[in-house]
């Protein structure tokens, strides 16, 4: 087996947006136009669909008198000078020109029948329309022809592998199967087949396969470019892009295929420890920026709690002073109305009658700071003059009843809405001298 040129998914991406957009077969033509362009993917499809239709390239290469081919491999990086063809000397140029008309013509003519016969015969294996069921028919015929002791492979399609192995940082392992090729049956049988190669890539490796007979199959191999089966493609997480850093070609007994992959794994381990450790960094800082702004949230809260508090405080005693402030108008409202109403009251008390005069009643009433008042009423006068009398002192209660001694009742001497007109003093059985006790009702 040997080792061959890095290709990294980002390219093998843009590699095939750049044929279908343009519809060019030759992957090595699509490879070399992007090359070209720096692989800006954008600038290579319009300048080439701009000089389809004659117009002028978008792109300008920095001038050189030799262009510089890139080639990246496993564990350096090579640059080749390509050297252009110029015709030279008069012979060189008389050739030239003889032949140009030719080889015009014969280009043109293979340009043509190649066109016409992709438009006749397409290959079927460019248009992939479902890959993860090209994954599981490639498994299901697998195992079906060489049993099922062999690796893991990945259920998935090609874009979903690379995206485990970029996520879980392991290493990636494609496998391209070559369902005619003579030395496929031997690998499978063989070199698959070995429990030590099943342990050894099942605990390090995603394994990912399909037959290049398949469009899924044959769209990876595009982009890969293998030049023998069977055919194996180390893949790892590289500044942050998913690479090929390895491309194994041919037949190769269990040993030392995992020597080669051990040392494919070894050259390549510490891209992946620098990629755990800058995950684990960047995992960290997410950690103490979530525990920052958990604290600034659980302290926002807290403040939230106290300006809640401090405002239904602050609205409490709003509304109690507002309550007070209320209740104390209500008390001055009812002490100016209780002040009007005894000057009008004390003008609806009749005269006291004099002493000489029958049919009177003469009455010593208690207030209940100890004082007492001394009156007299004509027996025939409603109780509320007793009621008017006590209420427009000075001294009484604002509200309050008039009780008899003994026996001890209550007198119904106010007036109210039910009983405007008390009784008499007559009716109501008093003696024509009496002691009566004025309650308050405030206490």
């Amino acid at each position: 087996m040997a080792e061959d040129v890095q290709l990294s998914s980002h390219q093998t991406e843009k590699l095939l947006q750049f044929q279908d957009l343009t519809g060019i077969e030759e992957m090595d033509r699509c490879r070399e136009i992007l090359q070209t362009h720096n692989w800006d993917l954008e600038v290579a499809v319009q300048d080439t669909l701009n000089m389809r239709e004659g117009s002028p390239s978008v792109y300008r290469p920095p001038s050189s008198s030799m262009p510089t081919v890139v080639t990246n491999f496993p564990n350096q990086r090579f640059y080749q000078a390509v050297r252009v063809w110029r015709p030279q000397g008069i012979f060189g140029w008389g050739y030239f020109l003889l032949t140009f008309p030719f080889n015009f013509i014969y280009q043109s003519l293979l340009s043509v029948m190649r066109f016409a016969w992709s438009l006749i015969h397409p290959d079927p294996r460019r248009y992939v329309t479902d890959p993860l069921g090209d994954v599981l028919n490639f498994i299901q015929s697998y195992q079906s022809k060489y049993g099922p002791v062999h690796p893991v492979f990945y259920q998935g399609t090609y874009s979903q592998a690379l995206n485990d192995a970029k996520r879980e940082l392991k290493f990636l392992l494609i496998y391209l199967h070559g369902d005619d090729h003579q030395d496929t049956p031997y690998f499978c049988r063989t070199t698959l087949a070995n429990q030590d190669v099943i342990a050894f890539i099942n605990t390090r490796f995603l394994f990912w396969a399909c037959s290049v007979n398949l469009p899924e199959g044959y769209r990876v191999s595009q982009a890969l470019r293998e030049n023998g089966y069977p055919f194996l493609a180390v893949i790892v997480l590289r500044d942050n892009r998913m690479t090929v850093v390895a491309r194994l070609e041919g037949p190769v007994d269990p040993t030392e295929l995992i020597q080669r992959l051990q040392r494919i794994m070894n050259d390549n381990e510490t891209s992946l420890v620098a990629a755990r450790l800058d995950r684990q960094e960047r995992s960290l800082n997410q950690t103490i920026r979530e525990e920052q702004d958990q604290a600034y949230l659980e302290s926002l809260r807290a403040d939230q709690e106290k300006e809640r508090i401090k405002k239904e405080e602050d609205e409490r005693k709003e509304q109690q002073e507002r309550e007070e402030h209320e209740k104390k108008l209500a008390e001055q409202f009812k002490k100016d109305e209780i002040r009007r109403l005894k000057v009008e009251l004390a003008d609806q008390v009749p005269d006291e009658p004099p002493p000489n005069e029958p049919d009177t009643i003469r009455l010593m009433i208690k207030l209940p700071e100890g004082r007492r008042l001394e009156r007299r009423f004509r027996r025939d006068h409603s109780l509320k003059y007793l009621y008017y009398f006590v209420f427009c002192h000075d001294q009484s209660p604002d509200s309050f009843q008039i009780v008899t001694n003994f026996p001890r009742r209550v007198l119904p001497c106010e007036p109210t809405r039910e009983c405007p007109e008390p009784p008499s003093f007559r009716e109501a059985g008093l003696s024509q001298s009496e002691m009566l006790f004025v309650q308050d009702l405030d206490t």
